[in-house]
């Protein structure tokens, strides 16, 4: 299992959270998801095969910003 840490832009509130949540469960080989909407962040675990970059466009189509953090 792999883990992935990604900053986010644009979440306001809790149903920004949730929809992030959802955006980032629905990647297949995701096995959890930690959404922070205060300090813009989420914690991905996955299978280590899907692409990080899989992660951001799933965050992009629910209408925010992402990106890799280091």
């Amino acid at each position: 299992m792999s883990s992935l840490h990604l900053k986010i832009s644009g979440m306001h509130c809790h149903n920004c959270q949730a929809k992030v949540e959802r955006a980032l469960k629905a990647v297949p080989g995701t096995y959890g998801v930690d959404v922070d909407v205060e300090s813009g962040a989420a914690e991905v675990s996955f299978d280590g095969k899907t692409p990080p970059q899989r992660f951001v466009e799933a965050i992009q189509g629910a209408g925010y910003t992402a990106e890799v953090a280091a």
